[in-house]
């Protein structure tokens, strides 16, 4: 069945028939809620308020707005709805000072406060002419930037700036002016200007190439595994930060990453494996045990410079982020 006829089942209540049509639409609809939310669990339920909507609602879908244009309004609407109740997330520097490398890690900080990372896995349904833009704009970056914008002006930020509707559609889904969404987007520019770098992810990835990015990789993860702390170092830049979300600790630079990766990192042996998150290069890590096993403790997700030098490592350590990367890799676990 069409498009047509799917949308003319489901407003007869058939539920198969508008899974079938909305089932193109969820990967993005999935990141778009990520973007606004900055948690993937977060965004697990606002898609599922969001669809429950549009399924209640298809009955009164009268066509004056393409399907994707529609759902795009409901999801918007439940975003804005879940982030009234929440606090925006952030990164570690954005929530306090680094520590010095003997420093105290402190206790985990629980409840919605972290960015969480999004796995690549979430947008393997999406058109594959559409992966690198949807990948370029889940990068940890600029998705910690749109939480410093008030809600509207995220919402009108990644409505137009991302998905390329126009200001009279997002003004429509809003429930405001076209004035309006064009005086919250030129603010919500400068805030994001501010805040990312001038070069993606992406576009440092595609200018490594295939075959430098794997060697970049396997020499990470031998370096890592055989606590080969000067060689980690070599591939640091100079002002690295190395994060641990939901720990409030961070640190700064390349000397102090370098004490605690010498002193408390390699204390214990490591195995890795390599992954995405957030379009970008990442290892799960697995944490020796003490009886000759490996548990999966982190997510490291890397951020390179032009120079194919890594200016961050976010280190996601809560169990239940980390997990869900777990059951994506499958097999694919500690060597």
């Amino acid at each position: 069945m069409n498009e047509a006829e799917l949308l003319e089942a489901g407003r007869r209540g058939d539920e198969d028939a508008f899974g079938r049509l909305v089932a193109p639409y969820r990967s993005e609809l999935h990141a778009h809620c990520y973007r606004m939310l900055g948690s993937i669990h977060d965004a697990d339920d606002a898609l599922q308020d969001a669809l429950f909507g549009a399924w209640r609602g298809l009955a009164n879908f009268e066509g004056r707005s393409s399907l994707r244009t529609w759902l795009y309004r409901i999801t918007t609407n439940a975003c804005l709805r879940f982030q009234a109740k929440r606090p925006r997330r952030v990164l570690s520097a954005d929530y306090g000072p680094a520590i010095p490398p003997d420093g105290d890690l402190g206790e985990p900080v629980t409840g919605p406060v972290w960015l969480e990372a999004y796995p690549d896995d979430e947008l393997s349904s999406a058109a594959p002419e559409a992966r690198y833009e949807l990948r370029e704009s889940v990068e940890l970056a600029f998705v910690a930037a749109l939480q410093h914008l008030p809600a509207n002006q995220r919402a009108v930020l990644i409505l137009r700036e991302v998905l390329g509707f126009s200001a009279a559609e997002v003004a429509g889904s809003l429930g405001t002016s076209v004035a309006s969404v064009n005086s919250a987007l030129q603010r919500a520019r400068r805030t994001v200007h501010e805040r990312v770098p001038a070069r993606t992810q992406q576009a440092t990835l595609r200018a490594l190439g295939d075959e430098a990015e794997r060697a970049f990789v396997d020499a990470i993860v031998a370096a890592w595994e055989r606590a080969d702390v000067d060689t980690v170092l070599g591939m640091l830049a100079r002002d690295v930060r190395f994060t641990m979300p939901p720990l409030p600790a961070w640190f700064d630079g390349r000397d102090d990453v370098g004490v605690f990766l010498r002193e408390r990192v390699f204390a214990t042996p490591w195995r890795m494996a390599p992954t995405r998150a957030n379009g970008q290069l990442a290892l799960l890590c697995y944490q020796g045990d003490g009886n000759g096993g490996f548990d999966l403790a982190a997510l490291n997700v890397l951020t390179l410079d032009e120079h194919t030098r890594i200016t961050e490592i976010t280190a996601f350590c809560d169990p239940a982020v980390v997990a869900r990367f777990g059951r994506a890799q499958g097999s694919g676990g500690p060597r």
